[in-house]
């Protein structure tokens, strides 16, 4: 059973979370520089447009930014069945002795024991399915170190809603410049609008900094497929926050300042450590309106897929009206939308809609 959210809100369906977003404001390419995507401030009386690069004056000093510093890898692989079908995998996590977890996209599922033959000249084994006899995710043993033979041979996981094949820009940019912990197979993009100017600018100001991990899982660009948000099984991702991260959390609440996650992936991860007692292992926490939020003061997010969790997710820290009129916003001022696209800096609401 999945963590519940808690306290007193209406009921919503996952139709509350659908809007229309035309095609033409999906973003297939990331802004020209890092800190040069919008960013719709809505921490004031009414919503603002602003620059990225504007973030550190909306900022105090004593205020705390966490970051996720997973670091994607480039885990989707090609390669064909012995019958010469082809086969592509998009690696979920790695486990010990050359074992990965995987997606499996082919015309017809091969059975455990076959050798899928791959590009770059090394093969992978199919030993069943994970995490359970009918789990959704497949088991392989590859024939040689994976995170080696994915740097070598393997190709960036782009979000499906990106209509090209990978390439050196997306290499460079799909990724956070202070990512650090392989093991994520799509990036925490809030983080991706932060280039080194804009983290020694909020440095000079005297606004400090900490890492947590959490290694994203490609089911976080999956719409939910209930219609009763209670009935939908949450992805599991593995987390982790730091001795120094918790010390600088309670050294930031000690001196008056702020908490500010930077991305949906931090609020997870540190909501999952506030509800569990746990630093580390995995969540498959599911944040809806409603719940009560024990850290995250402010987020800074980018605009999300609709019907998907994490739309629930910034409706219950912002409130769902709140989310609602900003997204319509976004859309008639010609925001652009999901991991390449543009930023919200959010408020916790203190009374969730």
């Amino acid at each position: 059973m999945n963590p519940s959210s808690s306290g007193a809100t209406r009921a919503h369906t996952v139709s509350d979370f659908d809007f229309e977003l035309p095609p033409e404001l999906v973003a297939q390419h990331p802004a020209a520089e890092r800190s040069g995507s919008r960013l719709l401030d809505n921490t004031g009386r009414s919503p603002v447009d602003r620059i990225f690069k504007e973030l550190p004056g909306l900022l105090q000093a004593g205020d705390l930014l966490i970051f996720n510093d997973t670091k994607v890898v480039k885990a989707r692989l090609y390669g064909e069945k012995a019958s010469g079908g082809k086969v592509e995998l998009l690696i979920e996590r790695v486990l010990d002795g050359h074992e990965v977890v995987a997606h499996m996209k082919v015309s017809k599922k091969p059975l455990p024991g076959a050798l899928l033959h791959m590009v770059g000249g090394f093969s992978a084994e199919l030993l069943g399915r994970w995490p359970e006899d009918n789990g959704p995710l497949f088991r392989f043993r590859l024939s040689a170190e994976p995170y080696g033979l994915m740097e070598q041979h393997g190709h960036v996981p782009l979000p499906p809603y990106i209509e090209h094949g990978d390439s050196a820009e997306d290499e460079r940019r799909y990724q956070t410049v202070f990512a650090r912990a392989p093991g994520a197979v799509a990036a925490p993009t809030a983080s991706l609008h932060f280039d080194q100017a804009l983290l020694d600018e909020l440095e000079a100001r005297g606004i400090q900094r900490a890492s947590v991990t959490l290694h994203v899982g490609a089911g976080t660009f999956q719409p939910v497929k209930v219609e009763t948000i209670a009935d939908h099984v949450m992805h599991s991702e593995r987390y982790e926050v730091p001795e120094a991260t918790q010390q600088a959390i309670r050294e930031c609440r000690a001196r008056g300042g702020r908490v500010i996650a930077i991305g949906t992936t931090t609020v997870r991860t540190l909501e999952s450590w506030a509800q569990s007692g746990h630093a580390s292992g995995e969540t498959q926490i599911f944040i809806t309106p409603g719940f009560d939020f024990k850290i995250v003061d402010l987020l800074v997010t980018n605009f999300h897929l609709p019907k998907s969790t994490l739309m629930m997710l910034v409706s219950a820290f912002a409130g769902y009206e709140t989310i609602m009129a900003l997204y319509a916003r976004a859309v008639r001022e010609g925001y652009r939308f999901f991991s390449y696209g543009d930023a919200m800096l959010l408020a916790r609401k203190s009374t969730h809609a």
